[in-house]
C-alpha cells in the first residue's frame, strides 16, 4: 500500500491534534486524582459543556470564540467549584467508587438537559476568521486553526506542569493532600485550595471543549466519544501523573493517526490494546509511580 507524504502527514497533524484533546482532558484528569484521589467521571460532560457554552453564546449573543475561550473555562470553573463544594468534599475519605458513581451521575443529568434540549445532532460552529484559512508548506497545507489547537494545547499543559511541579504553590497542593494539617499549620487554607484546584482541572476540560467545538460538531453527546480513551491514556500514562498524561495524550494521539493510515480497522481499539499492554508490564503506568 503506497501513501502520499501529504497523506501521511496530514493523518499525523489528525492524531496530533486528537492527542492535544487527549492531553488536556487527561492532564485535567490526572490534577484531580493526584491532588482530591477522586475519579472524576464527569469530565467528559464538563468538556462538553466548554463546547456548548460557546455555541449558545456565538448563536444567541454573538459573544465570538476568543472570549470564550477564557469564559467558558472560568464558568464551568465556577459549575466545579459548587460541585466540589456540595457533593465531593462528602465522599474524600470513602472509597473510590463513591466518587466514580457519583460523577457518572452528573455525567448523565448535564448530558440529559443539554440532551432535551438540543437533540443528539451535531450542531456546527465556525472557527474564528483569522484561524479559518490555510498555510501551504510546500509539502502540506496546514488548516491554521488545527495549528492553533496543538500551539494552545502545548502551552496550557506545560504551564500546567510547571506550576504544579516546580513552584511553590504546587508544592503546597502536593503537601495538602498527603498532610493537610501539616499545610494549614502554615497558614493555608487547604479546603479551599482543594475546592479551587477541582475548579482548576474541569476549567481545563471546558478549555478543551471550546478549542474541539470548531473542530468537532458541539453535541451533548461528544464528551461521551472521548472520555473512554481519555481514561485510558490517564491509566497508559500513570494515575495522578501530570507528565505522564501530557506525553501519553500526544503519543498517543499520533499512534491513533498512523493507525488510521496503515491499518484503520485497529484505530478505534489501539489504545486499549497498548493499555492492555502497559498494565501487564506495568501495572502503575509509565509514568506512575510503584507502591
Amino acid at each position: 500500500m503506497q501513501i502520499s507524504l501529504p497523506a501521511l502527514l496530514s493523518q499525523l497533524l489528525l492524531g496530533l491534534v486528537n492527542g492535544s484533546f487527549y492531553a488536556i482532558l487527561s492532564l485535567g484528569l490526572a490534577v484531580i486524582f493526584g491532588l482530591l484521589n477522586v475519579i472524576n467521571f464527569a469530565h467528559g460532560a464538563l468538556f462538553m459543556l466548554g463546547a456548548v457554552l460557546s455555541w449558545m453564546a456565538m448563536n444567541y449573543f454573538k459573544i465570538d470564540y476568543w472570549v470564550m475561550l477564557v469564559a467558558a473555562p472560568i464558568i464551568v470553573g465556577l459549575f466545579g467549584v459548587l460541585i466540589e463544594r456540595l457533593l465531593l468534599r462528602w465522599i474524600y475519605k470513602l472509597d473510590h467508587l463513591y466518587g466514580l458513581l457519583l460523577t457518572l451521575g452528573l455525567t448523565l443529568l448535564i448530558e440529559g438537559v443539554f440532551r432535551s434540549i438540543y437533540g443528539v445532532s451535531g450542531l456546527a460552529y465556525d472557527a474564528p476568521e483569522a484561524l479559518s484559512s490555510a498555510t501551504d508548506l510546500g509539502f502540506m497545507v496546514l488548516p491554521n486553526y488545527r495549528a492553533w489547537v496543538v500551539a494552545a494545547s502545548l502551552v496550557v499543559c506545560f504551564a500546567t506542569w510547571f506550576v504544579i511541579e516546580k513552584t511553590r504553590l504546587g508544592a503546597y497542593l502536593r503537601a495538602g493532600t498527603e498532610n493537610p494539617r501539616l499545610v494549614e499549620a502554615f497558614g493555608v487554607n487547604v479546603p479551599l485550595m482543594i475546592t479551587l484546584t477541582y475548579g482548576f482541572g474541569v476549567a481545563l476540560a471546558a478549555f478543551a471543549g471550546v478549542l474541539a467545538a470548531p473542530v468537532i460538531q458541539v453535541s451533548p453527546l461528544m464528551g461521551q466519544n472521548l472520555i473512554i480513551v481519555v481514561f485510558a491514556v490517564v491509566v497508559i500514562g500513570g494515575m495522578g501523573s501530570i507528565m505522564g498524561a501530557i506525553l501519553t495524550g500526544l503519543g498517543l494521539g499520533v499512534i491513533e493517526g498512523l493507525t488510521k493510515v496503515f491499518y484503520p480497522e485497529a484505530s478505534s481499539t489501539v489504545v486499549f490494546v497498548i493499555m492492555v499492554i502497559v498494565l501487564l508490564i506495568r501495572p502503575a503506568g509509565l509514568f506512575g509511580k510503584e507502591k
